[in-house]
C-alpha cells in the first residue's frame, strides 16, 4: 500500500506558505512606513475610516495575489 501524503510535498507547502506570509508582512510594514502622514491603527479604530478600510483590503488582496502567482509559478 502506498503512502497517501508524501511528506516532502506537505513541507514544501508549509516553507512557501511561510515565505509567503513573511513576504505579505514585509509588503504591510513597508505599506505603513510609505504613508508617514497616516496613523492606519487610529484611523481604522478611532475615527472608523471606512475608505482607508477599503484601501488597505484591496491593497491585502492585490499584495496577496502577486504572492501566491509569484510562489506558484
Amino acid at each position: 500500500m502506498s503512502n497517501l501524503i508524501d511528506f516532502k510535498y506537505v513541507v514544501a507547502a508549509l516553507v512557501f506558505a511561510l515565505i509567503g506570509l513573511v513576504v505579505f508582512a514585509v509588503a504591510f510594514i513597508l505599506l505603513e512606513v510609505l504613508t508617514p502622514k497616516v496613523e492606519v491603527w487610529k484611523e481604522l479604530v478611532e475615527k472608523q475610516n471606512v475608505a482607508l478600510a477599503v484601501f488597505l483590503g484591496a491593497a491585502a488582496l492585490g499584495i496577496a495575489y502577486i504572492i501566491g502567482s509569484a510562489i506558484h509559478g
